[in-house]
């Protein structure tokens, strides 16, 4: 019988009966769970949430990092009929109120005590919240209780622990569960996901167990995936792709790992040594601008070794993305090189995925040229979230790959990517004039983003449309590439490029602080990180990698001006998303005084 819901996928998940469905980590180590101890835990989740009074059609919250707890709630949710609203981990207290109050959840699942009280002090905005479940947060609710004021009223939530919470569904089974479960149909609403809200507020992405569960068997057909594998979870689960993923590797019957936090994904990897997993742009430049300082380190036969291996590897890209044999001297470098590479990977590693922004040319080139392949996709949370990807046997670098089986992918007059397929959403959450300008009447959805088709089908991004340029000259430019570019340098961790209206471009550039602090005590170079931005040595060096990237564009598009930032963009600090998009509007407010100065200096004729 084909799998027409999430719940129903659930089922099938049941049935692995493996030792490691799961593996976190627990006292400094990595533990197993099991799929008998995940099944069990939904069963009493599910059903403390209908002794609760959660019904079909109803919304429950979840705050939380990666973790066994986040798969338990999310299909105990969905085998009752309800609808998960994952809310970003990193979101602030009033950020995630609007969520819960906007979708109208009744639960709410909340992981560690500074989110908790975080929440508790924005109770009065959730008017919806009856109940607040709290994960890992030992002694908190105690202490919380015992200085809660007197006589607060009805309406405030009743808290209590995941365990306890648990221990109300004690007496569920499998057979209850599956009862549970077939009631689901695939037009019912599955999940709430609040969209990042570049301008304005977040939305909530309508998605139905139909929406989902065609992305995740046509992944499992083109992806790949094997159910030997082990794969490494770390994007957050609240973020729709690492989401979808895990999906696919529960109907595998994949290990899946998760890590500690993006901070200890280097470490995770050697101790989990997964086969496959995820991960957005950012971390893949990361670690190759890692790599990449050993191969411009000054003289010694190691750095002449690696510079020689970098080479061959991209000399051999047409072999490496056919999968055919390389020659010797691909050997050679695979032996001297790139498996010290893949070791750093766990070892075992066989492909990785990458999403939710371009991954620039250059990067792909030298994770395929090393023997590391990744295979690019494109999509968006309103498209559940795959629309195309790139897959063994059908890689073009430079795209995002053909799209997917049962998806269909046209371009408008206007250069705008529109898709239609049984993945589009069914709208945004009370917002129907919203929904009507990005959903047509012929079902095709209008994704905001700017591209083509190439003479193969693949697909090619090349800016979103809301995103574009336009100068004082008319001039429509395209700032991801640029920015892309500017990002492969090893000096640069993130660049913003600027000139809306303007005779010409600024780009505001956050160097790379660890390169920053080596070349420093290389060259000697005192002082606090302020002043070593101003240093003129520094600043030639950052000179000469933006004159590099301005030989490759038009002249109109090429960065006349620039400044260093001292501090990176961060979700904290208003610069970006929760999926790490820039947002360029608080941007060019933010950084005004600067970018006024920039502009100055290049209309008195100064740059850099």
């Amino acid at each position: 019988m084909p799998i027409r819901t999430l719940s129903e996928l659930f089922l099938v998940v049941a049935k692995h009966d493996k030792e490691a469905c799961m593996m976190h980590k627990l006292g400094g180590r990595y533990v197993s769970v099991s799929t008998a101890q995940l099944v069990r835990q939904v069963q009493q989740i599910a059903k403390a949430l209908v002794d609760c009074g959660v019904r079909p059609g109803d919304r429950v919250a979840l705050m939380a990092e990666n973790g066994p707890h986040w798969p338990a709630v999310d299909f105990a949710t969905l085998c009752i009929g309800a609808a998960l609203v994952p809310i970003y981990p990193t979101l602030l207290p009033e950020g995630a109120a609007y969520v819960a109050r906007d979708s109208g959840a009744r639960i709410l699942f909340v992981q560690g005590r500074e989110r908790l009280e975080g929440l508790l002090a924005v109770r009065g905005e959730m008017p919806s919240v009856q109940r607040i479940v709290a994960i890992d947060a030992p002694g908190a609710i105690g202490a919380i209780e015992t200085s809660a004021a007197p006589g607060v009223g009805t309406g405030v939530p009743e808290i209590e622990t995941l365990e306890s919470f648990s221990a109300r569904g004690a007496t569920a089974d499998q057979a209850w569960l599956e009862k549970m479960a077939a009631q689901a149909q695939p037009a019912d609403l599955a999940t709430l996901i609040y969209t990042s809200g570049t301008t304005g507020d977040p939305k909530g992405v309508m998605l139905t167990h139909d929406n989902l569960v065609s992305n995740v068997l046509t992944g499992c057909e083109v992806l790949g995936l094997e159910g030997w594998f082990t794969a490494l979870s770390f994007l957050p689960l609240s973020h729709s792709f690492e989401r979808m993923v895990d999906y696919c590797y529960f109907f595998k019957g994949i290990t899946i790992a998760y890590a500690e936090s993006v901070q200890t994904v280097a470490a995770n990897l050697l101790e989990t040594k997964p086969h496959v997993f995820v991960a957005v742009p950012r971390v893949y430049e990361k670690i190759m601008a890692r790599v990449l300082e050993h191969a411009t380190a000054p003289g010694g036969l190691k750095a002449r070794i690696f510079r020689w291996a970098l080479r061959v590897g991209r000399e051999a890209l047409s072999k490496r993305l056919a999968f055919e044999p390389a020659g010797l001297k691909v050997k050679i470098a695979d032996k001297l090189v790139f498996s010290k590479i893949r070791q750093r990977l766990g070892g075992r590693f066989v492909f990785a995925m990458s999403g939710g922004a371009p991954l620039g040319r250059d990067v792909a080139e030298f994770f395929w040229g090393a023997g590391i392949p990744i295979y690019e996709g494109y999509g968006l949370t309103e498209t559940s979230p795959v629309i195309s990807v790139n897959v063994r046997g059908g890689v073009r670098l430079g795209t995002v790959g053909r799209p997917m089986p049962r998806i269909e992918v046209k371009i408008g007059e206007d250069g705008e990517i529109l898709s239609r397929g049984p993945n589009n959403m069914r709208g945004y959450f009370g917002k129907p004039q919203a929904t009507a300008e990005v959903l047509d009447s012929e079902g095709w959805f209008h994704t905001g983003d700017i591209g083509h088709l190439d003479d193969g089908g693949f697909l090619v991004i090349t800016d979103r449309k809301k995103e574009l340029i336009v100068n004082a000259y008319g001039k429509n430019i395209a700032p991801a590439p640029i920015e892309n570019a500017l990002k492969a340098s090893r000096w640069i961790s993130q660049a913003v490029v600027i000139g809306d209206r303007r005779q010409y471009l600024a780009a505001l550039i956050v160097p790379d602080f660890e390169v920053i602090n080596s070349w420093a005590a290389t060259e000697d170079v005192a002082g606090t990180i302020d002043e070593r931005l101003q240093n003129p040595k520094l600043r030639a060096i950052l000179q000469s990698e933006v004159d590099a990237v301005n030989e490759h564009l038009a002249r109109y598009e090429q960065i006349r001006v620039w400044e260093l930032v001292p501090a990176e963009f961060t979700l904290e600090g208003g610069e970006l998303t929760p999926t790490l998009k820039v947002k360029r509007r608080v941007i060019n407010i933010k950084y005004k005084s600067i970018l006024d100065r920039l502009y100055a200096a290049g209309d008195a004729g100064g740059a850099g």
